[in-house]
């Protein structure tokens, strides 16, 4: 998992550019910035390492599954920087659900619930059966409550849960 770290290296210089806040349209001017992975040249290389990561995570031990929380943990510009496109099917459901497992809350809970909520409702309109990926992802998840929110664990099987599936 040397790939990740490397990567999580080569776009933390570059996620910070300099920004002139007294620019009235600094905002704009941040939101067109291009990523950092594209900066880099390593778009491939991290969309492969993230595919890899989620790879082992699923077919992994418990032993497996902490161990990649944790380095998620440690490289949190891998994780905030690579992303996978959704793809409306049942596998590209659970791939994201497997990244929000590993990724395990991130930063904030609350950026985690927002995104897995927009997750089942995008799933949903695909006509994607959620709830039996819901539960079994849950099954892969942390108990560990990290932010006083639940852990994700809680947070997932909460949303299978739900009719409509998802937090609200």
């Amino acid at each position: 998992m040397e790939w990740v770290a490397l990567i999580d290296a080569c776009v933390e210089p570059l996620a910070y550019p300099p920004v002139d806040l007294g620019d009235p349209d600094w905002i704009r001017k941040m939101r067109e910035l291009p990523s950092p992975l594209d900066v880099a040249g390593i778009r491939a290389e991290a969309e492969a390492a993230l595919r890899d990561v989620l790879s082992r995570y699923e077919e992994g031990d418990e032993d497996v599954r902490v161990s990649l929380r944790a380095l998620l943990e440690r490289c949190r510009r891998f994780g905030r920087e690579t992303t996978l496109p959704f793809e409306p099917t049942p596998h590209g459901f659970r791939q994201w659900l497997l990244r929000i497992s590993v990724e395990d809350q991130g930063l904030d809970t609350r950026d985690m619930m927002v995104d897995l909520n927009d997750l089942c409702g995008r799933a949903r309109h695909a006509g994607v059966a959620i709830r039996p990926l819901l539960l079994e992802v849950a099954g892969l998840s942390s108990d560990v409550d990290k932010y006083g929110m639940g852990s994700t664990r809680y947070i997932l099987l909460r949303a299978a849960g739900r009719e409509p599936c998802g937090l609200w």
